[in-house]
């Protein structure tokens, strides 16, 4: 995908999450549908960590990211080899860690706030994205992901792209009363 295709399937994969998480009723948003998994509150709240964190990769200067990710050694994968490499990851045992897993919700936080802080988060990948100069620039920096490795920064974009739709479909698919 070039960056106009990433920007146009990153927009699609949110506006999608941020439609089905609306959908879900106040009152069970943040009622876990079993003690081992997330609340829809807390699938937002990973992403938005999530999200926020990726951005990083291109809004820091490219000094920084070239420092902290390095410049890659091998071709760039493309979004169907991503998730592949993503899924055998999760399949292994592979799941989130240190600030990428949920914290506990403040008893003052509601649906609303969550949801304008993923619609923030979103808004704010995808003007950094649309503000990166240089195509090339997805090629030839790389970025460090917790459970991938070092990737590069197109590379990162789709695992973005699928992330949030892997998120999207856990929640279409759990058994939260639906209105």
């Amino acid at each position: 995908m070039n960056k106009e295709e990433i920007i146009y399937a990153a927009t699609k994969s949110f506006d999608g999450f941020t439609v089905s998480i609306e959908a879900i009723e106040e009152s069970v948003f943040f009622e876990r549908p079993a003690i081992e998994k997330w609340s829809v509150a807390e699938q937002v709240q990973h992403l938005i960590v999530s999200t926020n964190t990726t951005t990083l990769a291109y809004t820091l200067p490219a000094f920084i990211v070239r420092w902290v990710g390095g410049i890659p050694n091998r071709p760039g994968r493309s979004y169907e080899a991503l998730v592949e490499r993503y899924l055998q990851k999760l399949a292994a045992g592979g799941k989130a860690s240190g600030r990428f897993v949920p914290k506990k919700m403040k008893q003052n936080i509601s649906k609303e706030k969550l949801v304008q802080n993923w619609k923030k988060a979103a808004a704010k990948f995808i003007s950094a994205l649309k503000n990166t100069s240089n195509e090339s620039k997805l090629d030839n920096y790389l970025a460090r992901h917790p459970l991938l490795g070092r990737i590069t920064l197109r590379e990162l974009c789709y695992f973005t792209i699928y992330h949030t739709e892997h998120h999207k479909n856990i929640i279409l698919q759990t058994s939260y009363p639906k209105p």
